[in-house]
């Protein structure tokens, strides 16, 4: 017989985020525009959500502006990095540098469907209109519902331990067995 984990024994932030470092995701950037002022932050929680109806969600420390200005447009837009992208994820990653009129700074963005910006060489993009805001502990979490994306070639930048990464391959591809038909659709028949 299991005993249910006592709720006033909470783990030490400390040791959350050592466990967490221990966890490979993939980085993006997160945007958004309020009139002329543009708004971008460095984020690695971005998960495709549901597919009917299409949602995606991405936590930000909401504490952020960027969250606001999200509300009040009603509209985000996701990118996310490739291999050889990483002093862009550095530079939205430092306080300050996210937020600008107009235009960023040395970083090309362009416009899909929302007015969002979308960074230009990006892997992938998600142009969404905002869905809802939940909490979520120290951070919110912003739902889009996407209205554009697009993918092009090339590999994901990855960040684990505290560094960035390139995908590794896998050893030599395994041989199928012949007792075993091929996979279609993710089942195995």
């Amino acid at each position: 017989m299991t005993t249910p984990l006592d709720q006033t024994q909470a783990i030490h932030p400390d040791s959350l985020r050592q466990a967490a470092r221990g966890c490979a995701t993939g980085v993006a950037v997160l945007t958004t525009r309020r009139g002329d002022e543009l708004f971008a932050k460095t984020v690695s929680s971005f998960i495709t959500l549901s597919m009917d109806p299409p949602l995606i969600s991405v936590a930000v420390g909401k504490h952020s502006p960027l969250i606001q200005a999200a509300e009040h447009s009603g509209r985000l837009a996701v990118s996310v990095l490739r291999v050889g992208q990483e002093q862009l994820s550095r530079h939205f990653a430092t306080p300050g540098a996210g937020r600008s009129t107009g235009a960023f700074t040395d970083v090309r963005t362009r416009t899909e469907v929302t007015g969002a910006p979308v960074l230009d060489g990006c892997l992938t993009w998600f142009d969404c209109r905002l869905h809802s805001v939940l909490p979520g502990g120290d951070h919110s979490i912003l739902i889009g519902m996407p209205v554009a994306v697009a993918c092009s070639e090339g590999e994901p930048l990855l960040y684990h331990e505290g560094a960035y990464h390139a995908p590794a391959p896998l050893t030599a591809p395994s041989t199928p067995r012949p007792d075993r038909a091929p996979m279609a659709s993710g089942v195995r028949t």
